[in-house]
């Protein structure tokens, strides 16, 4: 008969039986987190690949499409020959076609990364340029350019840049109590989206008329009419602001987890939020300076994406990407449906997101 255990102590056959239990349970566990890590990855290069195929297919239907068709061998020509190419078609494609799709592209993924990172630093799927007014800001700052100081170009840009940091830090600084709360934030950026709606209709009611038209349909929001030179000045802040942005992404996926967590895991939360914060508004207000406030892309991109990648991340390339399909699809439907009316984009892009905003609310989810 076996020796009963001495009292107050543990059997050694119960020890080794869990001492083999546990050695037996963490391979199979960690085999099991591997594999579910792997199922993510595929799934996020899956959903990536789909949606850049569709950018490239939309930025193709935006290219040869429209009242002068193009065939994809007058395409090809007119690509090997570049912007010295001859003919009608060179015209069509490089002074109307290829500006209007570029800033489609750019506008698509810099509002789209803009929403991305707002929505992520706090927590809350409503918060976006331009449901918290910084869209707004840039817009009083731009049409006060525009129809009272009569500046264009560079100078345009950096008003509306001044605009959208200068409403996005009013927020910060009235959303502060000991920290940012994402409520708190969200709140505030509403109050100033709506005086920036007011601002705007004081200045639009007192300007010229002839400008007030310009400024009217700036401020709807479009990509027709584009010019080489802005498309420059915004693929350059990009090219400057995307790298910067590859680099706050762990920290971003930290500040996810809660403000404490995120200390905990060595993250200066005030200050990265506070980078974070200064990259997103830049995104917004320089697109915003060049192609008027495009509504809802900013909204509607990023949960889309994520809804898509599923990996509880912030999902920037493919909210990029969702960006991209969400404004040349937006303007491919208008080319399809009302050819002849020159419509701006941000019109289809508002009737897509206000019913988004209104099923939100009504859901609760947010």
């Amino acid at each position: 008969m076996p020796a009963p255990p001495a009292s107050g102590g543990t059997d050694p056959t119960e020890d080794t039986g869990h001492t083999a239990r546990t050695e037996r349970t963490e391979p199979t566990a960690r085999a099991a987190l591997a594999a579910a890590l792997r199922r993510r990855r595929t799934r996020c290069v899956l959903v990536c690949t789909a949606l850049g195929l569709a950018a490239v297919a939309l930025v193709l239907v935006g290219l040869a499409t429209g009242p002068y068709p193009l065939s994809p061998g007058e395409l090809a020509r007119i690509l090997a020959g570049g912007p010295e190419a001859t003919g009608g078609g060179s015209f069509v494609f490089w002074r109307l076609r290829a500006p209007t799709v570029a800033l489609g592209v750019l506008a698509g993924a810099a509002f789209a990364l803009s929403g991305a990172l707002f929505q992520t630093l706090v927590r809350n799927p409503l918060a976006s340029p331009d449901i918290l007014g910084i869209s707004g800001g840039a817009s009083v700052a731009a049409v006060f350019g525009l129809l009272v100081l009569g500046v264009s170009g560079i100078g345009l840009s950096l008003l509306a840049l001044a605009g959208g940091f200068g409403v996005a830090l009013a927020i910060y600084a009235l959303a502060w109590r000991g920290g940012v709360g994402a409520y708190r934030f969200v709140l505030v950026g509403v109050g100033f989206a709506f005086a920036g709606q007011a601002v705007l209709g004081y200045l639009i009611s007192r300007g010229d008329v002839r400008e007030v038209s310009r400024a009217l349909a700036w401020t709807v929001g479009g990509i027709g009419g584009a010019r080489w030179d802005s498309i420059a000045v915004l693929a350059v802040a990009l090219a400057i602001l995307l790298p910067a942005l590859a680099l706050t992404r762990p920290a971003l996926q930290a500040l996810q987890l809660g403000d404490p967590q995120a200390g905990g895991l060595g993250v200066r939360v005030e200050h990265t939020r506070l980078g974070i914060l200064a990259l997103a508004v830049t995104l917004a207000a320089l697109t915003t300076a060049v192609t008027g406030p495009i509504a809802f892309v900013a909204f509607i991109a990023p949960p889309i994406a994520r809804s898509l990648v599923r990996d509880g991340g912030p999902a920037l390339v493919a909210a990029a990407l969702t960006g991209v399909c969400v404004v040349l699809g937006a303007d491919a439907a208008l080319g399809a449906f009302l050819p002849d009316s020159p419509v701006p984009v941000g019109i289809v892009t508002g009737a897509i997101g206000a019913p988004y905003l209104l099923w939100l609310l009504a859901t609760g989810r947010s």
